[in-house]
């Protein structure tokens, strides 16, 4: 499971399972965003499962913003791991 996988990982560089450590939780985060998006490609008018979306979106960006202040590098680690921001061409 990938999931299993991601705590191995970390765990190696944190001596440990924490499943409380902030990369975990936006780990499951992103998975259940990129689960639920491509379940609106079949389901477009899925109100309720947007509303939860979005809620899940803002705890995210929450958690980004705190890794962002707390310690710069492991959110660039973060964010190129996941693939999460993507670049803007201008």
């Amino acid at each position: 499971m990938v999931k299993n996988s991601f705590i191995s990982v970390i765990s190696q560089e944190k001596k440990g399972k924490k499943p409380g450590l902030v990369e975990f939780q936006i780990f499951k985060f992103t998975n259940r965003i990129r689960r639920l998006t491509s379940h609106f490609e079949l389901h477009r008018k899925d109100y309720s499962s947007q509303k939860g979306l979005r809620k899940i979106l803002g705890k995210r960006q929450r958690l980004l913003s705190y890794l962002s202040k707390k310690d710069g590098i492991r959110y660039k680690k973060l964010i190129n791991q996941f693939d999460i921001r993507q670049s803007q061409i201008r």
